[in-house]
């Protein structure tokens, strides 16, 4: 499934694939690379003087089960040939890792939607609504995910700095649509408030002439503050790759991440992440069209009393 087979495909009312890429159910789109690398100092501003630095990273322990909910608010207005449309989609789900087993270098988990509730209208068109939670029949617009539900879309293995070392995939694909990949890409050294990491990323797009582009973007993270070992880390997303079309940008732009990050620093898991998009493309398919992309993900740690943490390897802060 390619929701990039035509310029205006996904811009376009095209709500379903919005529900979609809230559960990581589309077609891979963003490729990450291996591992982080730490920003030149061009890129890390030392915010309050504080040396002090910190080792983030992950820790799972075996049969811990990490729990999200995740609210998902999208508002897409198009103009074409004088005709505008508006879609909107709203969708909450709770999302589970489910750890397989885990020790200070590699942990494994299971990766599943345990509930979803969403509704989505193009246009004219009736309210769709469906919970999964009390509704038993899904509308054949939301088939796909409901067909997910409850089972693993993955199993994947990653390091302690968030690196994928194997994925073995259900259901579903690694696609993101700038939500933020499945876990938090962490530096390999310890970094001091105001010190910034960032990731390689890659965006398949299709141009005017039907040829796929690679579109390099990279993640800027930046670490903000820790208190109470919670840190808040920045995330933006930065485009490498020159955009000389309109029709380009209008794809790109909804796959590009700006907002923020809550970790656990003692306990190594994420407590919360929010992205924001606000964006307008003009003569996307010619004169006189326009795209208007307003978003907001929320991403909540449910009952963090309930997460028990991993043992915590013999590890200092620097």
């Amino acid at each position: 499934m390619n929701f990039r087979s035509h310029p205006s495909s996904f811009s376009f009312g095209n709500t379903a694939l919005l529900t979609l890429a809230a559960f990581g159910l589309l077609g891979a789109g963003v490729v990450l690379a291996d591992r982080p690398a730490v920003a030149g100092s061009g890129e890390s501003v030392l915010v309050d003087g504080d040396s002090e630095k910190y080792l983030l990273r992950h820790q799972l322990a075996p049969n811990q089960t990490v729990r999200y909910k995740v609210t998902h608010v999208a508002k897409t207005k198009t103009r074409m040939n004088g005709t505008e449309e508006v879609a909107n989609v709203h969708t909450t789900s709770v999302r589970s890792w489910k750890v397989r087993n885990a020790d200070e270098n590699e942990m494994t988990f299971d990766h599943q939607i345990d509930s979803v509730e969403m509704t989505q209208q193009n246009g004219d068109q009736a309210e769709v609504r469906w919970d999964s939670t009390n509704d038993k029949e899904p509308p054949k617009v939301f088939s796909v995910v409901a067909e997910q539900i409850g089972t693993p879309l993955a199993t994947v293995t990653i390091d302690g700095k968030g690196e994928e070392i194997k994925r073995e995939s259900h259901a579903g694909s690694k696609s993101s649509l700038g939500m933020g990949s499945l876990t938090l890409a962490l530096p390999a050294e310890p970094v001091a408030i105001g010190e910034s990491w960032s990731v390689p990323s890659e965006i398949q797009a299709r141009t005017d002439d039907g040829l796929v582009k690679t579109i390099k973007i990279r993640q800027v993270y930046t670490l903000k503050k820790v208190k109470a070992g919670v840190a808040t880390i920045s995330v933006k997303s930065q485009t490498l790759t020159p955009i000389d079309q309109e029709s380009l940008r209008a794809q790109v732009v909804q796959q590009l991440s700006n907002g923020s990050i809550r970790f656990d620093v003692d306990n190594g898991y994420l407590l919360g992440k929010e992205l924001d998009w606000d964006e307008t493309v003009v003569g996307f398919q010619g004169p006189g069209s326009m795209m208007e992309y307003r978003a907001r993900m929320t991403e909540e740690l449910v009952d963090a009393t309930a997460v028990k943490s991993a043992a915590k390897p013999n590890r200092s802060r620097r």
